[in-house]
């Protein structure tokens, strides 16, 4: 059946006329008609297109959701160092010396001669008690002895004289053997009052009070005016010796073979922390180790010194020990993070130049602290993972990212923070 569009003159209505044969009826098409169909005709052709990319898109988004994705992990190199091998303790400050100074007299103050909290020198005057009754007492002790002295004289010289008429006959052996009875008894007073002497000499030195050694003095317990005994239970005060001073701390007995044998080599230095362990107070050696062990703690005492020339250490403060045993020159060293457990033994995740990762078993020499040491299996400069190992298997890739706060992932100073039987290997 053919089909012809009759174009009559546009009339005012602008309307076109659709005559088709066979058929008596005509359609009339408005021209909004015709562009609503061009647009349905293009918006068509650009979906089919849209469709076609977005399936494009889809199947680029699952080829990459297939291949394996990056574990971010934490990284670190392996480096040659010297390690210090310290083994660690906790201990307490005891003052060198501790004088609980008390009178040995009884008497009245008269004069405090220091100040609390001074620091004082050997021999240096405390304080001082009333002395005049023992000077008079020290004065009749003299003058008891001038007068025993006077009659021993006459004893001696009645001796003389007896024993030179015994030839004679005019005296008895009796009278002579009695004179030098009597000579000797008040040689024996003699020597009596001297004790005397000595002892009134000594009290009144006992009123002196002073030094026995240069320390500190405490809190003082006692004023001028106040009346002393020597048999007073409580101090008048206490005076330490901090400079130098001690520490005494524990270390396991599995540990005294292996420090013994390192103090018979060198002197050990002994360093000191606070309580929380981060900051150093001191630098001393280690003194003596005690002679028996601790049954009931399996532990024994050591006893270190230290100047404490900055008065950083106080009578019964409470401290962290480190032992420095030796120090192990250019030591192949990682940090102990990397450092992982199998069935095989111990291994670190070993990075890879293609940003792979391989599992590689390790030997462990020493760890200390976040220190270990190996002996082999890692070469100087090798990577290791220290950090997100737990999602990793030998082949997987890695994204290097930096050390999250709080984790030290760089090589740090070898400091122990347990005594235990590897720090002394």
């Amino acid at each position: 059946m053919r089909k012809t569009i009759a174009g009559s003159k546009l009339s005012a209505s602008k309307t076109v006329k659709i005559i088709s044969s066979g058929s008596s009826g005509q359609q009339t098409l408005s021209p909004d008609s015709g562009v609503l169909a061009i647009f349905v005709l293009v918006l068509g052709a650009l979906c089919f297109s849209l469709s076609g990319c977005g399936t494009a898109n889809s199947k680029q988004q699952q080829a990459q959701a297939a291949a394996p994705r990056a574990v971010s992990v934490a990284i670190a190199q392996v480096k040659v160092q010297d390690v210090p091998v310290y083994v660690t303790g906790l201990g307490s400050v005891t003052a060198f010396n501790t004088a609980n100074i008390k009178s040995r007299v009884d008497g009245q103050i008269m004069k405090v001669n220091f100040r609390e909290g001074q620091n004082v020198k050997q021999g240096e005057l405390l304080i001082l008690i009333d002395p005049r009754q023992y000077e008079a007492q020290l004065e009749q002790a003299q003058a008891q002895q001038f007068r025993d002295q006077a009659q021993l004289r006459d004893a001696k010289l009645n001796l003389d004289r007896y024993t030179a008429l015994i030839p004679s006959g005019s005296i008895s052996q009796q009278q002579v053997d009695t004179q030098h009875a009597l000579a000797d008894q008040l040689e024996g007073t003699v020597r009596n009052d001297q004790g005397i002497i000595d002892n009134a000499k000594l009290q009144i030195i006992y009123c002196h009070i002073t030094a026995p050694f240069g320390g500190r003095i405490g809190l003082r317990q006692v004023d001028v005016g106040n009346i002393v005994h020597a048999s007073d239970a409580n101090p008048m005060l206490v005076l330490t010796q901090l400079q130098p001073i001690a520490v005494i701390f524990t270390l396991p007995e599995d540990l005294l073979p292996s420090v013994s044998q390192h103090m018979k080599n060198s002197t050990l230095q002994v360093d000191v922390y606070n309580r929380d362990d981060q900051t150093k107070l001191a630098t001393g050696k280690l003194l003596t180790i005690d002679n028996e062990i601790d049954q009931t703690t399996g532990t024994a005492k050591l006893k270190a010194v230290f100047d404490n020339k900055d008065s950083q250490l106080w009578s019964n403060q409470f401290v962290n020990i480190q032992l420095l045993l030796e120090t192990r020159k250019n030591s192949t060293v990682l940090p102990t993070a990397a450092i992982l457990r199998g069935p095989q033994g111990t291994f670190v995740y070993a990075v890879k130049p293609d940003k792979t990762v391989e599992a590689r078993p390790v030997t462990v020499s020493l760890t200390q602290g976040d220190t270990t040491i190996i002996s082999n299996g890692l070469n100087p400069g090798d990577t290791v993972v220290t950090d997100g190992q737990d999602k990793l298997q030998s082949g997987s890739k890695i994204e290097p990212r930096n050390p999250s706060p709080g984790n030290n992932h760089a090589i740090p100073s070898a400091r122990g923070t347990t005594a235990s039987g590897t720090a002394a290997s």
